[in-house]
């Protein structure tokens, strides 16, 4: 969550797994993609766009 905190725009799991320092290889990234989508689901991010995540900590999708 401090990566999210510290960000100034959305994110995506690449450069989430470069704020970490965890090597950018495909099993990496996609293990991070999927934390991530497991985040949104459960309502801690918002994923602002497809694909990334937001920038600052925890939201809930605004109602329509």
């Amino acid at each position: 969550m401090a990566v999210f905190a510290a960000a100034d725009a959305p994110l995506r799991a690449r450069a989430v797994c470069e704020a970490m320092d965890v090597e950018i290889a495909p099993n990496n990234v996609n293990n991070v993609r999927l934390k991530l989508k497991r985040l949104v689901e459960r309502q801690i991010l918002v994923e602002t766009e497809r694909g990334c995540s937001p920038s600052r900590g925890h939201g809930r999708p605004a109602s329509p």
